[in-house]
C-alpha cells in the first residue's frame, strides 16, 4: 500500500494547480478502491476536475512525479481495469456534457463524463439514439464505454462501442494532445512535427512488421463480440487507418479521453418483445442463428438459474410469471414505424421458434416490456446471491464465442463448471455469442484460489477451442489480461506491447491492463480482506448466515445507486453527488472497516461514522439495490456498535427522538398536557431551547400533538366481542397514536363498515422502530419483546394485525425478525401476520366500489420509502382504482424526512434538497382539488413544513372514509396539525 511523503508533496502541487476536488484522505482512497470485480487497489489518490485544463494540469504533475495514472468513469467495470495503484482521475462528477447533436450528420459531440442515458435523452427528439447500451445505461459514462468497448442488448443490430465512434479527443501521459479518427492519408499524418507525427510512423512501422498476423487472429469471421486485447485491425482499413476506434478498449492504458464524436443511430418509433421459452437455455442458445435472419434489434438469453436467484432474493416479486413456459428464455426485440409493425415482426419470429417447440408470448405494452426486461437488467445483481444464500462471483464473466457454436459452448462449459465443482447462473447476449456468468467460487481460502485459477485458465483453453474471446464486453482488466496469452499468439501478444508503447513508452497508464498482466489471482478483494472484528452481531443477518462481513461484501459495485433518477435509492446522494453518500461507497467503507486495514479502527471508526451520518435509513436500496444491500440494517449494527459502552457521546437527538415513544406516552398519561406542550412549543425561545437540548435542527418545527391520543379517542376496545365477524388487531402505533389519531378512527370505520370487528392492544406496544433506527438496539429488543408478550392472546388466535404507518409496520415484518432473530417464533408470526391496510381492502374491490357515494376525485400519492422497500404499492394502487380515485403516484424519492433523520441537527438541508427534487414542487403544482396522499407520518410532516399553498397531506384511511361516506364532521377536530381535512 503506496503512502509517503511524497504522495503529501503531490496532493498540495495538485490542490495547487486543479480547480476540481483533490482527496487524498483515507475514505476516498477506501471508496476508490474497488469497482465492480473481484479486485482491491488502493489509489494514491484521486482528482475530480471539472474542466480539461484541470485534467491536463493532472497529468502534468503526474508526469513529473512520476506516478501511474487511471482515468475512470463511474467505475462499473467487471474486470478490475477501474481500480489500481495510480492516481485516479475521476469523470464521473464533472464534464459531463453533451456538447452538440448533428442530426444530419448523426453523431455527437460529448465529453467523457456524460452518461449514456443522457446523451440518449438528448439524440431522442432527432430520432435518434446511441446503439450501445449497457445494462448501467443510466450511470455509465461514454468515456468508460469507450475504454472498456461497452457493447449492451442491442449489439445485434448496432455493434459495440468501437463500431460507433467518429473521432476522440485523447490526451498522452506526457502531456501531448491529439484528435484521432480516420486517417486516409497516412504518409502526411506521419510527417506531422513532434510526437504526433512519431506515434503515425511508429504505428506504421507496426502496422508492416505485424499486419498479416493482425490480420489473421483479429478478423475471424463469425465473431461479433471480440473485446480482448487491443483493435489492431483498425491499423489495416486500405482506406487509412483508425486511430479512434483503435484506442477504444484500451480501458486506459494508453491515454486519457478528453472528448470524443460518436454516431448515432435511428431509433425506432415502437418496439415490441418476442419472449421464446425453451426447454433449457443450450436449446435456446442453438436457435440465434436463424432469429439473427430477421434482423432483431436484440437476442438476449436467461437460464433457469437467474429465477431461482430471483425468487430467493425477492420472494414478493411475481414478474418471473409473467415469461412463457420453459426453463431457458431468449428475449427477442424488434422495432417498427408503429406498433403494428413492431408486433408483426415480433410475431413472425414466434411463429418460426413455435415450429421448433418453443412456447411464445409476444409483448407491445410499454409497462409490460419494461417489467420483463427488469428481470434480464437485474441480473447482474441477483445471481450474485445463488437461491441458497451463497455468494457467487464475477471473474469468468462475459466471454463470447462466435453465436454459429454458441449452444454447443453452454453445453461444454457446463460440464467443465461440473468437473470443477462450480456452479454458476447465467444470462447473456445470445445473439453474439456472449455469456454472463456469476460463479460460486470460493475466494476465501488457498484451496479455493487454486481452484479459481484452475478453472479459470481451463475456461480460456474451451473459449480458444471455439474461436472466441475471453472478453466479450467488459474488457479484460486484470481478470482477463492474464489469459490473452491462451487465446492469441505471442506474435500478437507483442503487437499488443508494441501498440501500448507507441502511446505510452514509460508505462505509466493504468499499468498491469491487457499489456504485462497481474496475475488473475492476486489482489482479489475478498482474500486480501480477510475479517479482522469478529463474528459478533447484535442483529440476526439471516440472508447472509448471521455474518456482517458477509453482509459487507454483498455489494460488488453494480453501482445502481449512484443513478440520477429512476427509483428510490440513494437519496443523500442525489443530493450531494457524493460517493461517501452512496450505498455503493458507504458498503466499500465497511468493507474496509471489517478488513481493518484501511480503516483500522473497526467499531470505533469515524470516517465509517461520518459515511453513514447522512444516510436516511429509507430502505430503500434494500428493494433497489440488485444485490439487496440493506444499508438502513447495517446502520443500525454500526450505531450499536459504535457507542457500545459509549452511551454518553451519543448524539442529543439519539435520547430526544430514539426514546420519542417513552416522552410520548409520558404526556398522554396527564390530561391536558399535549395542549401545554403545543402552546409552549409555539413560543419560538422556548422552542429554540429545546430544538437545541434534544439535537432538533432550529429550522424544524416541532409537530404538534393531537389534543388527546388514540386511546383517549378509542377508550377500551372490546376484544372477541362479535365471534361472527373477522377479527383484526388495529396497530396503535406511535405517530398515527400521537400526533394524527383520526387515520385509525377512518381506519375502524371503514374496516367495521367492510364487516371486520377492530380491536386494539390492552395495553401500550411500540415496533422499537425509533430505537432501532438510532442504533439502540438492547432498548428496541426489549421493547418488542414487552411488545410480543401483550400481542401473543392475538398471535395465538391467528388474529391478522393492520399497521397504518407504513415505517411501523415495515418494522414488524423485518425489524422485529431481524432484531430477535429468525428462531423466535413469537416474531416470526407477527411478521407473517402484519398487514397494511390497503392488503386488508383489497380484498374487499367490489364491495368497496359498490359503496362509494362521493368518488374519489384526484390524488397525487407519495410512497413512503419502507412501503416502497418492504410491502409496495400495488393494492394501494388497487383500492384507489375501486374508490374512484384517479391517482398519479409520484416517482420523486424519498421526501427526505425519513423519521428522525430531517430533523437532527446537521441533516436539514439534506432532507428539504430531497424533497424539492420532486415531491414538493408537485405538491405545489397540483390543483386545490387534488388530494396529496402520503400515508407515511414523516412524508405528512414534511409537506406540512414546507407546503405554503395549502394543501393538507391525508391517509388512504382518509379517502376510503370520505369516498365511503363514514366520516362525520366532527372528527375533523381530533387531529393537532392545524390544518382542516378536506376530501379530495
Amino acid at each position: 500500500m503506496r503512502r509517503s511523503s511524497s504522495d503529501s508533496l503531490l496532493a498540495e502541487e495538485l490542490r495547487s494547480v486543479v480547480r476540481g476536488r483533490v482527496r487524498f484522505d483515507t475514505s476516498s482512497r477506501a471508496m476508490w478502491s474497488a469497482d465492480g470485480s473481484n479486485y482491491r487497489h488502493v489509489p494514491i489518490g484521486v482528482v475530480q476536475p471539472v474542466d480539461l485544463d484541470d485534467v491536463e494540469a493532472t497529468v502534468d504533475v503526474a508526469r513529473r512525479y512520476e506516478v501511474p495514472l487511471l482515468p475512470r468513469g463511474a467505475s462499473t467495470s467487471i474486470g478490475g481495469q477501474a481500480v489500481n495503484e495510480a492516481l485516479v482521475v475521476d469523470f464521473s462528477r464533472h464534464l459531463d456534457r453533451v456538447l452538440e447533436i448533428d442530426p444530419e450528420a448523426r453523431t455527437a459531440r460529448v465529453q467523457p463524463g456524460v452518461v449514456l442515458d443522457d446523451l440518449r435523452d438528448a439524440a431522442r427528439p432527432h430520432g435518434l439514439t446511441f446503439g450501445p447500451d449497457p445494462s448501467t445505461h443510466n450511470r455509465c459514462t461514454l468515456g468508460g464505454m469507450i475504454a472498456n468497448n461497452a457493447c449492451g442488448s442491442h449489439s445485434v443490430a448496432w455493434g459495440k462501442t468501437v463500431d460507433n465512434v467518429r473521432e476522440l479527443d485523447v490526451l498522452l501521459a506526457d502531456g501531448t494532445r491529439m484528435t484521432v479518427g480516420r486517417t486516409p492519408d497516412l504518409a502526411a499524418a506521419a510527417r506531422r512535427p513532434g510526437r504526433e507525427g512519431a506515434i503515425y510512423r511508429e504505428l506504421t512501422a507496426l502496422r508492416d512488421r505485424l499486419g498479416t498476423t493482425i490480420g489473421a487472429e483479429l478478423d475471424a469471421p463469425g465473431m461479433t463480440r471480440r473485446v480482448s486485447g487491443y483493435n489492431l485491425e483498425q491499423l489495416l482499413d486500405e482506406h487509412g487507418v483508425d486511430l479512434a476506434r483503435a484506442l477504444v478498449g484500451t480501458e486506459g492504458t494508453c491515454a486519457t479521453i478528453m472528448g470524443a464524436t460518436v454516431e448515432l443511430v435511428e431509433s425506432p418509433p415502437v418496439r415490441a418483445l418476442c419472449v421464446l421459452g425453451f426447454p433449457d437455455a443450450y436449446i435456446a442458445a442453438d436457435h440465434v442463428m436463424p432469429i439473427r435472419e430477421h434482423s432483431p434489434l436484440t437476442i438476449e438469453g436467461m437460464d433457469v438459474g437467474v429465477i431461482g436467484a430471483l425468487r430467493a432474493s425477492r420472494p414478493d416479486d411475481r414478474t418471473h410469471e409473467q415469461l412463457p413456459e420453459g426453463k431457458g428464455w431468449l428475449y427477442v426485440e424488434t422495432g417498427g414505424a408503429d406498433r403494428a409493425e413492431a408486433e408483426a415482426k415480433a410475431e413472425a419470429i414466434g411463429r418460426e421458434m413455435a415450429r421448433f417447440g418453443a412456447s411464445v408470448k409476444v409483448v407491445a405494452d410499454p409497462g409490460a416490456m419494461r417489467a420483463l426486461w427488469k428481470i434480464r437488467e437485474d441480473g447482474s445483481g441477483i445471481v450474485t446471491r445463488s437461491p441458497g444464500g451463497g455468494e457467487a462471483w464475477p471473474g469468468w464473466e462475459d466471454a463470447a464465442v462466435p453465436p454459429a457454436v454458441f449452444g454447443a459452448y453452454l453445453r461444454e462449459f457446463d460440464a467443465l463448471l461440473g468437473r470443477h465443482g462450480r456452479r454458476g447462473a447465467y444470462y447473456g447476449h445470445f445473439g453474439d455469442g456472449c455469456l454472463h456468468v456469476r460463479i460460486d467460487f470460493d475466494l476465501l481460502t488457498r484451496a479455493g484460489l487454486a481452484n479459481f485459477r484452475a478453472f479459470m485458465l481451463d475456461a480460456a483453453d474451451l473459449v480458444a477451442a471455439h474461436g472466441g474471446s475471453v472478453s466479450g464486453e467488459h474488457g479484460d482488466g486484470q481478470a482477463r489480461a492474464e489469459l490473452l496469452e491462451r487465446t492469441f499468439s505471442p506474435t500478437m501478444i507483442e503487437a499488443f506491447g508494441a501498440f501500448k508503447a507507441v502511446w505510452d513508452p514509460e508505462g505509466r497508464m493504468n499499468p498491469g491492463r491487457v499489456v504485462e498482466p497481474r496475475r488473475l489471482d492476486d489482489d482479489l478483494k475478498v482474500f486480501v480482506g480477510t475479517p479482522t472484528i469478529g463474528p459478533r452481531t447484535e442483529l440476526a443477518f439471516a440472508h447472509d448466515g448471521g455474518s456482517f462481513t458477509t453482509a459487507t461484501r454483498r455489494c460488488i459495485g453494480v453501482a445502481k445507486c449512484i443513478s440520477d433518477s429512476g427509483g428510490y435509492m440513494c437519496p443523500s446522494y442525489r443530493v450531494t453527488g457524493e460517493e461517501a453518500h452512496s450505498t455503493r461507497g458507504r458498503a466499500r467503507m465497511l468493507f474496509e472497516m471489517a478488513s481493518g486495514q484501511l480503516v483500522p479502527d473497526g467499531w470505533r471508526s469515524t470516517e465509517v461514522r461520518d459515511a453513514l451520518d447522512l444516510c436516511l435509513s429509507c430502505k430503500a436500496c434494500q428493494r433497489d439495490c440488485p444485490v439487496g444491500v440493506d444499508m438502513a440494517t447495517y446502520k443500525a449494527e454500526f450505531l450499536s456498535r459504535h457507542y457500545e459502552g459509549r452511551a454518553r457521546q451519543r448524539p442529543r437527538s439519539h435520547w430526544s427522538m430514539g426514546y420519542l415513544p417513552r416522552w410520548l406516552r409520558l404526556a398522554d398519561a396527564v390530561p391536558g398536557l399535549p395542549r401545554l406542550a403545543n402552546a409552549l412549543a409555539r413560543r419560538p425561545a422556548l422552542a429554540a431551547i429545546a430544538k437545541r437540548l434534544g439535537g432538533i435542527a432550529p429550522q424544524r418545527d416541532i409537530p404538534p400533538l393531537a389534543p388527546r391520543s388514540l386511546r383517549r379517542l378509542v377508550g377500551p376496545h372490546p376484544a372477541r366481542a362479535d365471534s361472527s365477524k373477522p377479527r383484526l388487531l388495529l396497530w396503535p402505533d406511535t405517530f398515527t397514536s400521537a400526533f394524527d389519531p383520526e387515520l385509525a378512527l377512518d381506519a375502524i370505520a371503514v374496516l367495521e363498515h367492510l364487516g371486520y370487528h377492530v380491536e386494539l392492544p390492552t395495553e401500550s406496544v411500540c415496533c422499537g422502530l425509533t430505537w432501532h433506527t438510532t442504533g439502540q438496539l438492547d432498548t428496541a429488543r426489549a421493547v418488542v419483546r414487552r411488545s410480543l408478550a401483550v400481542l401473543k392472546p392475538w398471535l395465538d388466535d391467528g388474529v391478522a394485525v393492520v399497521g397504518l404507518e407504513p415505517s411501523c409496520t415495515a418494522a414488524l415484518r423485518q425489524d422485529v425478525v431481524e432484531l430477535l432473530g429468525a428462531d423466535d417464533e413469537d416474531a416470526r408470526r407477527l411478521a407473517a401476520s402484519t398487514r397494511t391496510l390497503a392488503e386488508v381492502l383489497a380484498k374487499h374491490l367490489d364491495e368497496i366500489r359498490d359503496g362509494v357515494v362521493a368518488p374519489g376525485g384526484r390524488a397525487i400519492a407519495q410512497v413512503h420509502c419502507h412501503q416502497y422497500a418492504a410491502m409496495g404499492f400495488d393494492d394501494d394502487r388497487a383500492v384507489l382504482g375501486a374508490l374512484g380515485v384517479e391517482t398519479e403516484v409520484l416517482d420523486a424519492g424519498c421526501c427526505g424526512l425519513a423519521g428522525n433523520f430531517g430533523f437532527e441537527q446537521g441533516h436539514y438541508e439534506v432532507s428539504t434538497a430531497c424533497a424539492e427534487r420532486g415531491l414538493m414542487p408537485a405538491v405545489r403544482a397540483a390543483d386545490a382539488d387534488t388530494a396529496v396522499l402520503a400515508d407515511g407520518f414523516s412524508c405528512r410532516t414534511q409537506i406540512r413544513q414546507l407546503d405554503d399553498t395549502g394543501h393538507e397531506p391525508v391517509h388512504l384511511a382518509h379517502l376510503a372514509a370520505t369516498a365511503l361516506g363514514l366520516r362525520p364532521r366532527e372528527r375533523e377536530s381530533v387531529s393537532g396539525h392545524g390544518r382542516a381535512l378536506t376530501g379530495p
